[in-house]
């Protein structure tokens, strides 16, 4: 028995791995956040599987399906919006499952910020313009930060920073930023990246929480700020230059 935890992506149904497919199909329990989870991927579970929506669960709750499934000898899709390698309660799981000897795996997804670049059409890392990116949230109604990882040291690099978590404190966020990347730096705000529904709004700092609040965005947003989302001087890069050596 193996819980298999999976990248579910951001939400299109066809945004899933071969992989993470194929352990769903074989898995008799599946948990998923309903909220977040495209229930199509839940048409891949077998006939008769367990389904089970973790959204109003406690953790609790859902390690104790897990250990349920585990006494049965059912293996478990455990369904996670994006990639669960950020933002996604993964860690505080496996902790649990490590004490109670309960074998697990993790298989990765497209996560919520690359859908969102896809969907802008942009590169996160341009040459000569931006080649870090600070992944990050702020601490609203979660979990506070830990030192020095508030914005504002956060920003001091001007590295183009992608922030989770925190489009419901747009303004603040705008006032905390603007010292480092300046009024004019521009900024992506992808609502539903990949879905449907998908929302895309551009701008620049001094403006982008207008956009906001008249698009009604208050949730299950990307905001990405930095130079690389309209940069169009800059050098090619060495990894195609006929100055590079290829032997």
């Amino acid at each position: 028995m193996t819980v298999h935890f999976i990248g579910a992506g951001p939400g299109a149904a066809d945004l899933i791995t071969v992989r993470g497919r194929d352990l769903i199909a074989a898995s008799p329990v599946c948990l998923y956040a309903g909220s977040l989870v495209p229930k199509e991927l839940l048409e891949y579970s077998p006939p008769g599987a367990r389904l089970v929506d973790t959204a109003r669960m406690t953790l609790d709750d859902i390690v104790g399906e897990m250990l349920a499934a585990h006494t049965a000898g059912l293996d478990v899709a455990r369904l996670q919006s994006g990639d669960p390698s950020i933002f996604s309660a993964l860690a505080e799981q496996i902790r649990r499952l490590d004490a109670a000897g309960v074998p697990y795996d993790v298989t990765p997804g497209v996560p919520a910020f690359a859908a969102a670049a896809a969907s802008l059409g942009r590169e996160l890392t341009v040459p000569g313009v931006g080649q870090t990116v600070v992944l990050t949230r702020t601490s609203a109604r979660a979990t506070p930060m830990p030192d020095g990882e508030d914005l504002g040291t956060l920003g001091r690099s001007r590295s183009t920073m992608v922030l989770h978590l925190a489009v419901q404190r747009i303004e603040a966020l705008v006032e905390e930023l603007t010292p480092n990347y300046g009024a004019d730096c521009p900024v992506a705000v992808v609502a539903r990246a990949s879905r449907d529904d998908e929302v895309i709004l551009r701008g620049t700092l001094s403006g982008i929480a207008e956009q906001v609040q008249k698009a009604g965005v208050v949730r299950t947003a990307v905001i990405i700020i930095g130079g690389v989302l309209t940069a169009s001087e800059f050098p090619d890069s060495h990894l195609y230059s006929s100055a590079r050596a290829r032997d």
